[in-house]
């Protein structure tokens, strides 16, 4: 149903009802008149119990009609008609000129402004002034006694048609004022709802968490994303202090504000939500104003930017190596020509002297341990100073099998190696440096079984959101991930090479720094070998993942970009 003709039929209503309260006060004027002996004929009174008869009839026969008529334009204007009858039935059987509901005509009028245009009322006005006027013409005993009273008759008439005229202008004028009104003030309704929708719309749209809270802390509003990040659904947050949403904002971030902190408004602040998630939210608090500038509350908006911290974290991490790598390197190479040239000269010198017993001995010692020191600072230079990186497609079976080759001559007795890697993969990397990796993390799974056990190698084809060229990702056995690697993400198909020992495992504390330089959990460790898989697996744009559980052994996946294996 349209706007205007549901409005139509409320008025129809209106006019419904109206008509029925009218009908019985007449009714009660007419048994008042009749108790005080008004001089009125039998067939007077029978007309007009008769006429307020129909005027309950048709009102209930409409009624009973108006659901079902389409057309409610032409249903109005037979109720005005009806209305106008009636009203003149009633007048001519209550005394005509003399009559107590000649007023009646006026009502009709009014309806008239009411249900139409002001052309619609006009029209309603001018047809119950002519309805009067017949009236007045009928109710005569005769046309002598017409012609006898017409500048009366005439006065009455002009009198009460002018009133009704009078009244249907003005009330056509009003109506037209009270419809624009009406029509603006529903358009602004509607905009209104519009603008409400949008905002709620907006606010629930958001990709950042925000929340509403009055002057005593108390949540008042909370968006969908809030409870995305916090684990909390609004049904159970709204009423509750902001400290049970997120411990600390209030101190760390709503004090700033409600104080003019400016920029103190921006906070930093760690977070457990419901689903035990450590987070790192960033938040924003403002004062909350009404429209005559007094505070009502604060506005708290938050953002996960737990990746952000870590990228953070990685970043500094990358700086702070960068600058040490550097500066160790060259001291790392001044240092390496005088050991060389030591080295040298004690060997001479035992030569020349023919050193034996514990001449000999001290110097063997001296040699092996320049020979150990040159090895840790060629691997250092290696880890600092990587060779150029040349990625070609490379198998990963031809590859593994090269470096267990390799691996045969100082594979511990007690060791054994399990292969399980396809034919056909191939990952883009640069050979020399793929197969260093290998090497790397297949003889660091080794020396963590100093009992033996099983050394498992296997490669599979994945299809997951991995990082590109960014930090990498670390997890400890059974605690989750210890930190997010990423900032960005892209879908690929990658290789992920899985590295599994039976050995003693990495504690808990120290899964997060096996990556680190010159840490290490071996006692004669160089603290390098992890570092340089690092180095390069983040330099091919791949991803390296650590699961851990002390006694129980470690599995390392390193996932690399997938391609064709050559021929």
């Amino acid at each position: 149903m349209m706007p205007m003709e549901a409005g139509l039929e409320r008025r129809l209503v209106v006019l419904m009802a109206a008509r029925l309260g009218l009908s019985a006060a007449a009714l009660g004027i007419a048994l008042g008149l009749d108790a005080l002996g008004f001089h009125v004929t039998v067939t007077e009174w029978r007309g007009f119990y008769a006429t307020v008869a129909c005027a309950f009839l048709a009102t209930v026969g409409y009624g009973l009609l108006l659901p079902r008529v389409r057309r409610k334009q032409r249903f109005a204007v037979i109720n005005i008609a009806t209305d106008i009858i009636i009203v003149s039935a009633l007048v001519f059987f209550s005394g005509g000129s003399d009559s107590v509901f000649t007023f009646l005509y006026v009502l009709v009028a009014v309806y008239g402004a009411t249900l139409f245009q002001r052309s619609g009322a006009l029209i309603s006005g001018g047809v119950s002034a002519l309805a009067y006027g017949a009236v007045l013409m009928a109710s005569q005993p005769g046309w002598d006694a017409v012609a006898g009273k017409w500048p009366v008759l005439l006065t009455v008439w002009g009198v009460q048609a002018g009133a009704v005229l009078l009244v249907a202008a003005l009330s056509s004028f009003l109506a037209a004022d009270l419809r624009q009104t009406r029509e603006v003030l529903d358009q602004r309704t509607s905009d209104l709802h519009r603008l409400q929708n949008l905002h709620r719309r907006s606010v629930e749209s958001m990709m950042t968490g925000l929340l509403t809270v009055d002057l005593e802390g108390r949540v008042t509003s909370f968006n969908p994303e809030a409870g995305r990040i916090t684990g909390l659904d609004s049904s159970s947050v709204l009423g509750r202090d902001v400290e049970d949403v997120l411990p600390g904002v209030r101190s760390q971030a709503i004090v700033y504000a409600a104080d003019g902190g400016g920029s103190k408004a921006r906070a930093r602040m760690r977070h457990r939500n419901a689903r035990g998630e450590e987070l790192h939210l960033g938040v924003v608090a403002y004062v909350l104003r009404d429209d005559g500038g007094e505070a009502r509350g604060h506005v708290v908006v938050f953002q996960d930017v737990t990746e952000v911290v870590a990228m953070e974290h990685d970043l500094r991490r990358s700086e702070r190596l960068a600058a040490v790598g550097q500066l160790s390197a060259s001291i790392a190479h001044e240092i390496r020509n005088p050991l060389a040239a030591i080295s040298g000269a004690i060997q001479t010198l035992s030569r020349v002297q023919g050193g034996s017993g514990e001449a000999k001995r001290l110097v063997d010692i001296a040699v092996s341990e320049a020979e150990r020191l040159n090895q840790l600072i060629s691997d250092f230079l290696t880890y600092a100073r990587p060779g150029p990186c040349n990625p070609e497609p490379v198998a990963v079976a031809e590859a593994v099998a090269g470096v267990l080759a390799l691996f045969e001559s100082v594979r511990p007795d007690r060791v054994n190696v399990d292969v399980s890697v396809e034919a056909a993969l191939g990952v883009h990397a640069d050979p020399d440096q793929f197969r260093q990796v290998l090497w790397n993390l297949v003889l660091n799974a080794s020396q963590a079984m100093p009992e033996g056990g099983s050394l498992r190698i296997s490669a599979r084809e994945v299809d997951d959101e991995a990082p590109q060229a960014g930090p990498l990702s670390r997890r400890n056995g059974g605690l989750g991930e210890s930190r997010l690697a990423t900032a960005h993400r892209s879908k690929e198909r990658r290789v992920e090479i899985v590295i599994a020992d039976e050995g003693v495992g990495v504690p808990a504390e120290a899964v997060d720094q096996i990556f680190e330089p010159f840490f290490t959990t071996k006692p004669d460790g160089s603290g390098l070998g992890l570092a340089t898989v690092h180095r390069i697996v983040e330099d091919h744009g791949g991803n390296i993942h650590v699961d851990s559980v002390e006694g129980a052994g470690t599995m390392i996946r390193v996932q690399l970009p997938r391609a064709e294996a050559p021929e």
